[in-house]
């Protein structure tokens, strides 16, 4: 009855294909366990308690070379999700302003910025690293450049921002008046300041989304809407300004002694070229998604925004772009994925990610190919699958909502 019956053919198939994956995998499994006992190694995470024995060069924790390589994958961590999040946010801001640029009526800016598409989506990313890290080394002053008088022999920006070939430094927050560190778990150390600050921010947006909706629901009302930007801008920046000040927020500008720089946040070079490699190259493919976002809007809400007399500037802020993020988001969350995922091909210019230390010179070191890269394809599933979530949760929100 189960297999001519129509009413339980489909679900009797189901369950036994089910069973049969379940058992393949199962004897895959133990198949491998045997075979890496028989080789006298067993499945075991001990491994990240041993000292790591090698050196990071960017690292936003502590960390020396006899920590244990867990506190080593925990910088490379903190690596990877540093550059994703600096290359989601400036390949967001290029890929947008392309777009909408793209379709600009004057055909010199339209072309410049068809021809930056095409070149930067048909040419491999790893060559965008490595061409991105060669530009930064080879042209950029060496920091000897800094001590001549003459201003054109060096990058010195506002006289607190040193561009060198050797990497890029930047000013320093601190805080004369903290309040110390938490330590977590005994893998790094929470900063109480910085924990303390996005508090306060967070709460200042929560409260001016509180403040839009109320002038929403006044609007639907009365159809008038109050005004609240000031309110706004002083419920986000008010009490984190004030923070700041009773924390003693001050700068630790960078300064040349001896053959370099001290002082100050060291971006190697590394990282930059990752970075601008990373923002550039997706900037492309995110920009054709904001163009054809834009373009799959009527164009009679345009014409129509021009008869109320709006400008085109306004035109593309409140009328186009809003209706034109249910089309971009959801392939602008690949983008995001995708920008992720690539970092992983930073070991090529030296940049210690958790590709680099994970899957790298831990996996050498210790010989645990199976836990090493078990580990990391579970560190980019969560990365992938909390973005996703993130930006699946945007989506719901701006959609457009029926009555």
């Amino acid at each position: 009855m189960l297999l001519n019956d129509s009413r339980y053919r489909s679900t009797t198939i189901q369950v036994v294909v089910v069973i049969g994956l379940m058992l393949f995998f199962a004897w895959l499994i133990n198949n491998t366990l045997n075979n890496l006992a028989s080789l006298g190694k067993g499945v075991s995470l001990s491994f990240l308690n041993a000292p790591a024995s090698y050196d990071i060069n960017q690292r936003l924790i502590e960390y020396t070379s006899r920590s244990t390589h867990l506190r080593a994958s925990v910088v490379g961590l903190l690596n990877t999700l540093l550059v994703a999040a600096l290359g989601c946010a400036l390949a967001t801001v290029m890929g947008v302003i392309i777009g909408i640029l793209r379709l600009s009526t004057n055909w010199v800016v339209s072309r410049l910025m068809a021809v930056y598409v095409e070149v930067f989506r048909n040419v491999p990313i790893l060559l965008w690293i490595v061409f991105f890290m060669a530009v930064l080394i080879e042209t950029l002053p060496k920091p000897a450049a800094f001590r001549g008088e003459n201003p054109e022999a060096s990058l010195f920006l506002w006289d607190s921002v040193a561009i060198t070939n050797r990497g890029w430094y930047v000013p320093e927050p601190l805080f004369s008046r903290g309040l110390g560190d938490l330590d977590v778990g005994g893998l790094f150390y929470l900063s109480m300041d910085l924990f303390a600050l996005v508090a306060v921010f967070v709460a200042g947006l929560m409260a001016s989304a509180r403040l839009v909706r109320r002038a929403q629901r006044i609007q639907e009302t009365t159809g008038v809407r109050p005004v609240t930007w000031y309110w706004r801008v002083l419920l986000i920046a008010g009490p984190t300004l004030a923070l700041l000040f009773i924390l003693g927020f001050h700068l630790r500008l960078p300064e040349l002694k001896g053959f370099n720089f001290t002082n100050g946040i060291y971006m190697r070079n590394s990282l930059v070229a990752l970075w601008l490699a990373l923002s550039c190259y997706t900037a492309a493919f995110i920009a054709e998604i904001v163009r054809a976002g834009i373009q799959a809007v009527s164009k009679g809400q345009t014409e129509a925004s021009y008869s109320l007399g709006l400008r085109p500037r306004l035109t593309m802020n409140l009328i186009i772009l809003p209706q034109a993020l249910r089309v971009i988001i959801p392939p602008l969350i690949s983008q995001y994925l995708n920008l992720t995922k690539n970092s992983s091909l930073a070991i090529a210019i030296g940049y210690m990610d958790i590709t680099g230390t994970l899957g790298g010179i831990t996996l050498n070191q210790t010989g645990r190919e199976l836990e090493c890269i078990l580990l990391l394809m579970i560190v980019y599933l969560c990365i992938s699958l909390s973005v996703s979530s993130v930006m699946n949760w945007y989506n719901s929100k701006v959609k457009l909502k029926e009555k």
